[in-house]
């Protein structure tokens, strides 16, 4: 895609930042990068670990990779050394590429591999390698001319690791065709224009930091790499760089917002979320903050882009929408035999599965024959997410198969309760999961982020009183236990991390069920 943007626009402003290009001199630079790979070892069909923190550097190396043939294989900077030691031993790659963020920890998982790959510094300020060499002095010293490789649609182009909340991380391959497929839609089903100038601030091991970054390849557009988010760095990004479309997780619009300058912000011009639910009320703010042309919702995953898209976010905040360009989906009963043609009815919940026969899908995971067993099923992939189809076709996430809370014989499921949480005047954030209780089986609780300047021990009895009186929530689904929480832990790019709170790895600033937060612990299973 670098190549073809290149010579459609070789003098247009490709990248940003401390050191911009044009797409002539990315497409050149990349091609030495190619070249010093190769140097090294690399040939097609190669895996190439890139562990390195976000910006330029890693997008170069990203593409340099596509140039050879060989297989990027892009690592979260959050993995410890048990995930980065899997990752190298799972993908078996021909090298390692590091930083000076990630070359001790991946220095010591090579200790614990057999055949460890070969490694070097990918270079810049703060790196440093034995010798002094590295990947940026290797490439200085290649052609920068076109690379004579030429790679097929069917060929691997990328190995992206899942977040690995449960469990080790799988990898989940993708061909260049795939890609390519995943880019075209993503461009057409967000509205993007030529020469939109977008915030590469999504990791580029998450699929949508890839998206972001070759969506601006294929419009020719500008990409604005942050190295790590933050929200007055990103507001002011958005002003000096003229930044028009903004593709990121719900979590990172709520910081954008809470900086005040949104309004103040007149480039930008399409907004897109995915990675999780967004609140009708953040998205009712995030509309009146930046008046979009689109606002659009995209429901997908690593393993096939796009499930679903709701274009019109202004009209349903909160609607996943119906399948993509390249989708089909379908809601059916969660049960563990459960085939595609097992629908629920409108306004049933359901599990979620969407064809493999999609061009954005993945074919089966990396050497893990077990996981395909498990989600892939005569010819449908099944998400482990629990959805309603209403009467006009829109879906409705509702959390996924694990999230179900069995409480008192009932199946109740997260999202309408935290929904109506997210409207208490005291709750900033939350998340709503089942702990063990000896009366119900699980009990509904309801931790809560405080809003600045509110007690926690007074929070958590307005937000009591709160579901009780104004919520709209039914007696079943009304939270049991309220327990106020510093933070709600989250995955680097943004999913909810329940299981910690449910394991009890949180500190309770207030809680109900032991008298911080209201003096009749008995409230606890009223």
């Amino acid at each position: 895609m670098l190549a073809w943007a290149a010579e459609r626009h070789p003098h247009r402003r490709a990248v940003a930042g401390p050191a911009p290009m044009t797409f002539r001199q990315w497409d050149a630079h990349t091609n030495q990068v190619a070249r010093a790979l190769a140097a090294l070892g690399v040939s097609r069909g190669d895996r190439v670990v890139l562990h390195m923190a976000n910006g330029a550097g890693l997008a170069g190396g990203y593409l340099a990779v596509q140039k050879l043939g060989a297989v990027a294989v892009p690592l979260s900077t959050r993995y410890g050394l048990a995930d980065v030691e899997h990752c190298l031993r799972d993908s078996a790659p021909a090298l390692a590429v590091t930083d000076a963020s990630t070359s001790d920890v991946c220095a010591r998982a090579r200790e614990g591999l057999p055949d460890p790959p070969a490694w070097i510094a990918a270079g810049g300020p703060d790196d440093a390698a034995s010798g002094g060499v590295t990947l940026a002095s290797l490439a200085a010293g290649q052609s920068d001319g076109p690379l004579r490789v030429a790679v097929a649609g069917h060929e691997l182009s990328v190995l992206l690791y899942t977040s690995g909340t449960t469990g080790q991380p799988k990898g989940v391959p993708r061909t260049h065709a795939v890609e390519h497929t995943a880019t075209v839609a993503h461009v057409l089903q967000s509205g993007f224009r030529a020469g939109d100038v977008t915030l590469g601030v999504m990791p580029l091991f998450h699929t949508m930091g890839v998206r972001t970054l070759l969506a601006s390849l294929l419009v020719g557009g500008t990409w604005v790499p942050q190295r790590r988010f933050d929200a007055d760095e990103s507001t002011e990004l958005v002003s000096r760089e003229g930044i028009t479309a903004l593709y990121l997780v719900p979590t990172i619009y709520w910081s954008l917002l809470r900086t005040g300058r949104l309004p103040e912000l007149a480039s930008l011009r399409r907004l897109g979320y995915a990675g999780a639910p967004m609140a009708p009320d953040l998205a009712g703010q995030l509309i009146d903050a930046v008046r979009p042309d689109s606002f659009v919702n995209h429901y997908g995953s690593t393993e096939i882009f796009t499930f679903t898209v709701e274009p019109d976010v202004a009209a349903r905040p909160g609607s996943a929408g119906r399948a993509g360009l390249f989708s089909r989906v379908r809601v059916v009963v969660n049960e563990p035999d459960a085939g595609p043609d097992d629908l629920v009815g409108p306004g049933e919940p359901g599990q979620v599965i969407a064809s493999m026969g999609s061009p954005e899908a993945f074919s089966g995971y990396w050497r893990r024959p077990d996981a395909d067993r498990t989600a892939i099923r005569g010819g449908w992939y099944h998400t482990g997410d629990l959805a309603i189809r209403d009467e006009h076709g829109n879906l409705w996430y509702q959390g996924r198969v694990d999230d179900m809370i069995l409480s008192g014989g009932e199946n109740i499921y997260p999202a309408d309760i935290e929904a109506a949480l997210a409207t208490a005047p005291a709750v900033a954030d939350n998340v709503v999961v089942g702990l063990p209780d000896e009366r119900w089986g699980q009990s509904v609780t309801a931790f809560v982020v405080v809003r600045p300047g509110i007690d926690p021990a007074q929070a958590v009895r307005e937000v009591q009183r709160y579901v009780r009186t104004a919520a709209g929530l039914p007696s079943l689904k009304r939270p049991k236990r309220i327990i106020a929480v510093e933070r709600i832990p989250r995955s680097p790019v943004g999913k909810i991390l329940r299981r910690r709170l449910a394991d009890g790895d949180y500190h309770a600033l207030a809680d109900t069920a032991v008298g911080r937060g209201n003096p009749d612990p008995t409230e606890a299973i009223r």
